[in-house]
Parts: structure tokens; C-alpha cells; sequence
């Protein structure tokens, strides 16, 4: 038993929250070792940053199979950032590193849409924009659909990068290595359009981790040092004006590494995706909602979250905020909306402790 779980209330048991340093010298760590220590995924310490592709589905894999490989062996990532519903959309990606997952969304949003990548790493920054005219070529585009953009993920406006801009936020491992969780968050919120979603992957812990494990570099640099308790992330996504937080997916994560288990000692993580949107003011009624099945590669079914799966041609009955979620998202086209005979409450109790879902 963990220590965070032998008392669900004490919920720094496994030590005071602290950090390594202040924040600017944060982001010269986490710069140095991915721009200096790191030149493909096989230096990576730890399994923190590393994703199975076996488990990608198939359209996701196939448009892997497209991209560069000086791209693919520099990738870290934990997750699999990749929603449905794409087509069209402007979508940002956080900390998007050499570029792989935003030549993966450009190759899904088709030509009409646009793909921007953010990192702070020159180094990673030069490898991604090398490659953007082949992708171009490679996915038969008579323009290129992407771009990236050196900045900060808590900083958003010095980049340039407007208010209510993007319809899909992704991010693959990369908040957790953020000094600032909440401006992270904040921001997203910001540059998302009304409907819009904050889709991402990030490790997280099951209490508050100990100084011991926060001040330590590679521990910061493989994502486990800088993992948020789940409950903080909760309250900081909520008071930024998401959604409830829905996860996707979870998995427990194992750090594969003696040295540094030792050095992080009862504390545990998972690997998780959560979903948020940014809705409107005003809330839909209940409704009763058929899924057409018109999604990529969701002709039977679309797996919404570990709570709701809509089966094609199937009337499910759905609270206020997730009536309100499709109607106001990039999902409205795919369901057909109607009127309920009875009413539920405007939430609905989603248990967003990812350490439950895992063990499911």
C-alpha cells in the first residue's frame, strides 16, 4: 500500500509538495535534457515518456507509418493524444518536441485544417521544421498545414498566439514538466474556442511527492518528478472554467528503473488521458442523443470516455453537461439530438480518480 493510500485524507503523506528550484530554472533543466541529453527515445531512463503503438488505433498507426523517422526515434510521449473528429480542425499541440504527433494530426485534419506545434527547445524546434515540405509531399497537400512556434506552454501570449483560436488542444507528457500546472491550464482555456477540447496524456501521482523526488533532474526530465497528485489536477481544470474532467484512458505506470524507484519510493503513478471542454454559459436540456456512426473508424461505435460508449443508431439518454458537450463540440454533426421525456441532474458524478480506472 502506498503511502498516499494507507490515509486518503493526508493527502500530502508522501511529503511536503516543494520544488527543485524556481520555475525559469525548471525549464532550463527540462531544455537541457531534452535539447543536449536526450538524441532519440532509447536514452530515456525510465518508460514514463515511451507509448506502445501497437495500441494506436488503425488510422492513427497508418499515418504514423508516414512520418519521417528522424521524427519518430526522437519521440517521448505517454499517451495516446490522438481524439476523434478531426477533419477540419485547428488543432495546437503542447510541447509538441521534433513534431510527431503534429505530422500525425496534420495528415487526419486533411488539407482544410491546420496543425500548430509549440515547444521551447531549439533543438527539437530545428528537427520538426526541417521536415514540414516533406510531410507536405507525403501526404499529397499542395500546402503545408503546419507550423511551430517556439514559446512556453504557461505562456501563451507572447507567442502571439490569440484568445478562443483553436478547436482541439492535444498534449503528450509535457504538463507535468511545467513549473506552473495552473497558467498551463488556464491558458488552454484561453486560446480554446467555445466547444472546444483540451485532449491530453500526463502521469500522474497518487499523493503530493516528497522534495526528495522533486529536486531531483532526471526525475524531472523522465515526467515523474513534476506529476501532478490527480485531486490537485481536478480542482485546478474545474476553477479554469472546464468541464468535469473525463478520462479516456488509464493505465498504471511502472518506472523500470532500480535506482530511481528507490528515490521515489511509495509513491505510485498512471499514465492517464483526460478530456475538457469549454462550454458555453448556458447549458442544453437533457436530452436523448443517437450516435450516426459517422465518425473515422466509429462506424458501430464511439468510445467517448470510460463511462460512455454510443452505439450507432442507438437513443442514449445524456445529463445538461454532456448534451451540452456534443451539441457545442466538433461532435454536434455526428448525433441527432432530441428532446427527453425525463430529466437528469446538469452533472452527472464522474469519478476522475485515474488510479480506479487503471485497476479497472
Amino acid at each position: 500500500m502506498s503511502c498516499c493510500n494507507a490515509n486518503a485524507k493526508q493527502q500530502k503523506c508522501c511529503g511536503p509538495k516543494g520544488g527543485p528550484t524556481e520555475g525559469d530554472n525548471i525549464k532550463d533543466s527540462v531544455k537541457e535534457y531534452y535539447g543536449k541529453r536526450l538524441a532519440s527515445t532509447s536514452d530515456l531512463q525510465t518508460n514514463a515518456c515511451t507509448l506502445n503503438s501497437s495500441a494506436m488505433p488503425k488510422h492513427i498507426r497508418d499515418a504514423l507509418k508516414e512520418v519521417h523517422p528522424e521524427i519518430k526515434k526522437r519521440y517521448y510521449g505517454c499517451g495516446q493524444v490522438i481524439p476523434d473528429g478531426l477533419g477540419g480542425m485547428s488543432v495546437l499541440d503542447l510541447g509538441s518536441g521534433a513534431g510527431q504527433d503534429v505530422y500525425v494530426l496534420a495528415k487526419l485534419v486533411g488539407e482544410s485544417g491546420h496543425v500548430t506545434g509549440l515547444d521551447m527547445t531549439d533543438e527539437q524546434l530545428a528537427v520538426a521544421n526541417e521536415y514540414k515540405e516533406y510531410h507536405r509531399e507525403k501526404f499529397g497537400f499542395s500546402k503545408v498545414n503546419t507550423e511551430f512556434v517556439k514559446g512556453y506552454i504557461e505562456d501563451l501570449k507572447t507567442p502571439g498566439i490569440p484568445d478562443n483560436k483553436f478547436d482541439v488542444i492535444i498534449s503528450n507528457c509535457v504538463v507535468n514538466l511545467s513549473p506552473d500546472k495552473t497558467a498551463v491550464i488556464e491558458e488552454a482555456y484561453r486560446v480554446l474556442k467555445v466547444g472546444g477540447e483540451l485532449y491530453f496524456s500526463d502521469v500522474y501521482a497518487d499523493c503530493d511527492l516528497p522534495e526528495t523526488v522533486r529536486k531531483h533532474k532526471v526525475l524531472w526530465g523522465e515526467c515523474i518528478a513534476g506529476a501532478l497528485y490527480w485531486r490537485d489536477f481536478v480542482k485546478i481544470a474545474k476553477k479554469a472554467g472546464f468541464s468535469q474532467p473525463r478520462i479516456y484512458s488509464s493505465e498504471t505506470m511502472d518506472i523500470q528503473n532500480a535506482e530511481l524507484e528507490k528515490v521515489v519510493g511509495d509513491a505510485k503513478f498512471t499514465s492517464t488521458t483526460y478530456r475538457l471542454f469549454k462550454l458555453p454559459s448556458e447549458l442544453e436540456k437533457t436530452s436523448s442523443v443517437i450516435y450516426k456512426g459517422t465518425l473515422l473508424n466509429k462506424e458501430k461505435e464511439f468510445d467517448f470516455d470510460v463511462s460512455h460508449t454510443f452505439k450507432t443508431d442507438e437513443p442514449v439518454l445524456v445529463n445538461s453537461e454532456l448534451a451540452t458537450i456534443l451539441a457545442s463540440s466538433r461532435f454536434k454533426e455526428h448525433f441527432v439530438f432530441k428532446p427527453a421525456e425525463k430529466v437528469q441532474p446538469e452533472t452527472e458524478e464522474i469519478d476522475p480518480d485515474p488510479f480506479k480506472i487503471a485497476k479497472k
